[in-house]
């Protein structure tokens, strides 16, 4: 059935539940109204229908009070087209308000009319603070706009920051829209601000923003923070759509009220009953939607008590970003393991400071987001972010026994069938009794594995650590006569360079250069894990089975930004690259490519065939 049926239907029901007294004309009248002006027509399919039925439906129920009717009538109405906003009202003594109008008065009366009405402040740290409760036209503008200059716009001018309070605002002019918009944006170019639908005239509005002011525009670098409140209603509410959504403004506290840019309050035939119908809609030219009975969502959701607090800190904020930026880019130029990249780098991230981009964060974590995710684009390098100020922990005495539990939950060891030894670890550590460690290894760990014909040592969950154990643990599989140069790091932050060599000394024996030994890695495997595996690799030591390890960096350092509470990883140091590039940022290819679930199997397999003396 049509939905306009479905309405009457509706309000036929409800009338007969209230046993009411009334009219079809009333009826007729509701539906003739909305079809002429509700703004979404094409949701009133079938109302002519529903102005025929009704009409000749000559049943009249009894009503004792005319306020139940009008509840009726609502429901009915809300319930079919789905709009909050309409409602009907029945109001005997209703007398429509006069557009207003500003008196002839002398200006000095007129100016403490404005300054009465017009809250401004200006707050700590050069922020002004602007109260608006009614947003005027274009008329009253013109009349009393140098006034307002005089007594408010000057005072607000010179500020480095503003917060315009629209939590109390709920009436407004649509004509203002243009004018305060203009004042937050520039000159050139013109600015598509809104499109509004009239539906009793069946036309179309297009706001744009001004070429020309009274007085000086704020101008779009400053910070522009709006206030909301769940009463924030019609054109504010546009007002704050359109600059958060030209991405000018910042809106802080709750959501509005989702009411409409022009409701009118129109007669039912000759009865006392009104309909209060919003007869235009607002589409935004930038989101293709509207605020309208949804409300203006916040950019910063708070009680709308606390909303100024939240205000000014956001604003302090981002008087401190460009200094913490330009400090991180410098830091990364100084430190950053490779000069070319980083020079590049810190170039770019002032550069992205300059021209705004960061203007808009509200929070130390979308600092840290979106300087992480500047970093990781202009680097490439995933290790080169933000990270949180971990505090050194004072060294440790465990006791033996300590050290013996740890040593054996960090390690697994076991021996397969064909005597293939098989070890994991899942990450790098840096014991300050290296000797000591060293024995307890090679007691409760490397004597189950050192006599096997082959090993396989399983990094695939193996996240880094420290790279000091590296030279020592890569010795144990090179003959006692075989002195190899491993690797060189170079560390960027201190200019030197540490050379990584096989250790003519070791505490247990060695595995030794000629039994098979393969790694496995997985995308997990990292850091340390990775220059172990890069070694190994190169030096012809190792197969390495499994997937692409990580391609993360050597163990990065935390850097603080400048007396912030911002810190900085910057990966300084990085493998020789003299013979081609390394494994940083890339990661290693292993030999054999397969699943990391598959690759044990696998290198048991392939020992397996060794062993039989397959290929």
């Amino acid at each position: 059935m049509a939905q306009g049926l479905v309405l009457l239907a509706t309000l036929l029901v409800f009338s007969n539940d209230v046993q009411c007294n009334f009219s079809p004309e009333i009826i007729t009248d509701l539906a003739k109204v909305l079809m002429d002006n509700y703004c979404s027509p094409e949701k009133l399919s079938g109302m002519e229908e529903v102005i025929s039925t009704a009409s000749s439906n000559t049943e009249i129920l009894s009503i004792q009070d005319p306020s139940i009717l009008a509840s009726v009538l609502t429901d009915g109405v809300r319930s079919t087209i789905g709009d909050p906003r309409v409602k009907v009202t029945y109001d005997p003594n209703y007398v429509p308000a006069a557009p207003p109008r500003i008196p002839d008065i002398p200006p000095e009366q007129l100016a403490a009319v404005v300054k009465g009405t017009v809250n401004v402040e200006v707050l700590e740290n050069d922020i002004a603070y602007l109260k608006i409760q009614h947003i005027i036209g274009e008329e009253v503008a013109q009349k009393i706009g140098p006034l307002l200059l005089q007594h408010v716009w000057d005072k607000v001018l010179p500020t480095s920051a503003m917060i315009l309070d629209l939590r109390y605002a709920v009436s407004g002019e649509l004509s203002g829209i243009p004018y305060i918009v203009s004042y937050y944006t520039d000159a050139e170019p013109l600015i598509h601000i809104d499109s509004v639908y009239d539906r009793p005239s069946n036309s179309t509005t297009e706001l744009w923003s001004m070429p020309t002011l009274l007085g000086k525009r704020y101008g779009t670098s400053k910070p522009l923070i709006i206030l909301t409140s769940q009463n924030t209603v019609g054109i504010a509410e546009d007002v704050a759509y359109c600059l958060k959504n030209l991405n000018r403004a910042t809106v802080i506290g709750e959501k509005t009220a989702g009411g409409s840019v022009k409701i009118d309050k129109i007669k039912l035939g000759n009865t006392d009953f009104y309909v209060s119908v919003p007869v235009a809609k607002s589409t935004n030219p930038i989101t293709g939607k509207s605020w309208e009975v949804k409300g203006v969502a916040p950019d910063v959701e708070t009680n709308a008590e606390d909303a100024i607090d939240a205000a000014v800190a956001i604003i302090k904020l981002r008087a401190e970003i460009p200094a913490i930026v330009k400090s991180a880019a410098s830091l990364v130029a100084e430190n950053y393991a490779f000069e070319d990249i980083a020079a590049n780098v810190a170039e770019k991230l002032e550069a992205l400071v300059a021209s705004g981009e960061y203007n808009m964060i509200s929070s130390k974590d979308e600092l840290k987001a979106k300087l992480s995710a500047d970093l990781l684009r202009l680097s490439g390098d995933k290790c080169l972010k933000m990270t949180d100020n971990n505090p050194v922990l004072p060294p440790m005495s465990p006791s033996p026994e300590m050290l013996v539990a740890l040593v054996k939950e960090l390690f697994h060891t076991e021996v397969f069938e064909n005597n293939i030894g098989y070890m994991r670890f899942d990450v790098f550590g840096d014991f300050p009794q290296v000797a000591s460690v060293a024995q307890i290894i090679v007691e409760h760990v490397w004597n189950k594995v050192v006599d096997t014909d082959a090993m396989i040592i399983d990094l695939r969950n193996n996240i880094g650590g420290s790279t000091n154990p590296i030279a020592g643990l890569c010795s144990y599989f090179f003959d006692e006569d075989m002195q190899i140069v491993l690797d060189k790091l170079h560390d960027r932050s201190s200019s030197t360079t540490k050379v990584l060599e096989t250790l003519p000394e070791l505490t247990g024996r060695r595995y030794g250069f000629n039994k098979g030994l393969l790694i496995l890695t997985s995308g997990v495997t990292a850091g340390a894990a990775e220059e172990f595996v890069y070694i190994m690799k190169k030096a012809g030591r190792a197969m390495i089975v499994g997937e692409p390890t990580h391609g993360s960096c050597q163990p990065p350092k935390t850097f603080q930004i400048s007396d912030s509470d911002v810190f900085l990883a910057i990966p300084v140091t990085h493998s020789d690259t003299t013979q081609g590039p390394a494994w940083e940022g890339a990661g290693l290819a292993p030999h054999v490519t397969v699943s990391a679930n598959e690759a044990l199997d696998v290198a048991k397999d392939i020992l397996k065939k060794h062993s039989l003396g397959q290929n």
